[in-house]
C-alpha cells in the first residue's frame, strides 16, 4: 500500500470529486481525478489505482439512476466505445497520452464555444448512428489512452438537451460498460498490481460518499442552470487537458 501522505491529500479529494461528478453534479469534472493523483504519483500508476473505485462508484450510480437511462442511445455508444478501446489497447505503445489530451482538449473547447456563442439557436439534434458512433469509439478511446472520455460523451449527449436526470443516467450507464470492458487490457499490460489494488482498497469507502454528495447536490440544480454548468464543466475541462499536454510536451 502507498504510506506518503502527500499521496493520500491529494487522493481523498481526487476521489470525492470523481464520486460527486459520477452522482451528477459538476459533470465531467471527474476527469481531474487522475491529474490530482498524479501530482503525487505517475499518471498510469493513478489511474491503475483509480480503476476499481470507478467500477464500484457505477455500482452505486447504477442503484441510484437504476429507471433513469436512455437506452436507443446507449445501444450506439456502448458497442462504439468497446471498439474504440480495442484500438487503444492495440496501439498502447505507439500512442502518447499528452497526444490525446491535447485533442481532447481542443474538441472540447471547441464545442463549448459552439454552445457559449450560440445559445439562441432553435432546436436539438436527436440520436444519430453515425454520429453517436464516431463519438462513442472516440470516448471508448481517450478514456482508455488518457482517461478522458467525458468530452467525446458530452459532445454527442448534451446538444441532445434530454432530461437532466436521464442525461446522468445514461452517462452512469455508458462508463460502467467502458470501465468494465477496460478491466481486461488493463490486466493485460499489468496496471493492476498489489500496491495499486491495496491502495484502492483503502480509498473505496470514499466512493459511495461522492456519489451520494452528488446525487443529492443534482436534485438541488433545476434544468437550465444544470446545462450551462455542464458546458461549463467541459470548458474548464478542456482548458486544463490542452495546458497539461502542452507543459508535457514542452517539458518532454
Amino acid at each position: 500500500m502507498i504510506e506518503d501522505p502527500w499521496f493520500y491529500a491529494a487522493a481523498i479529494p481526487a476521489v470525492l470529486i470523481v464520486g460527486i461528478s459520477k452522482g451528477g453534479f459538476a459533470a465531467g469534472f471527474g476527469i481531474l481525478g487522475v491529474p490530482l493523483m498524479a501530482l503525487v504519483i505517475s499518471p498510469l500508476q493513478a489511474a491503475a489505482i483509480l480503476l476499481p473505485i470507478l467500477l464500484l462508484m457505477d455500482v452505486v450510480g447504477l442503484w441510484a439512476y437504476r429507471r433513469q437511462f436512455d437506452m436507443p442511445n446507449l445501444r450506439i455508444l456502448v458497442p462504439a466505445a468497446a471498439i474504440g478501446i480495442l484500438i487503444g489497447w492495440l496501439t498502447a505503445s505507439l500512442v502518447r497520452e499528452e497526444h490525446v489530451a491535447l485533442i481532447v482538449g481542443i474538441v472540447a473547447l471547441a464545442f463549448a464555444a459552439d454552445f457559449w456563442t450560440g445559445q439562441k439557436r432553435e432546436g436539438a439534434p436527436g440520436r444519430s448512428i453515425p454520429k453517436g458512433g464516431f463519438w462513442g469509439m472516440v470516448a471508448g478511446f481517450t478514456s482508455f489512452v488518457a482517461h478522458a472520455g467525458g468530452p467525446p460523451f458530452q459532445v454527442y449527449m448534451l446538444p441532445q438537451r434530454l432530461d437532466k436526470t436521464l442525461y446522468v443516467g445514461t452517462s452512469v450507464v455508458f462508463f460502467w460498460a467502458v470501465n468494465l470492458i477496460k478491466v481486461p487490457p488493463y490486466l493485460a499490460l499489468g496496471q493492476f498490481d498489489t500496491t495499486n489494488l491495496t491502495t484502492a482498497l483503502v480509498l473505496m469507502p470514499l466512493a459511495p460518499i461522492g456519489i451520494m454528495l452528488g446525487v443529492r447536490l443534482h436534485h438541488m440544480i433545476p434544468e437550465e442552470p444544470f446545462y450551462r454548468l455542464c458546458y461549463a464543466g467541459v470548458t474548464l475541462v478542456g482548458i486544463k487537458l490542452v495546458y497539461d499536454a502542452v507543459s508535457s510536451m514542452i517539458a518532454g
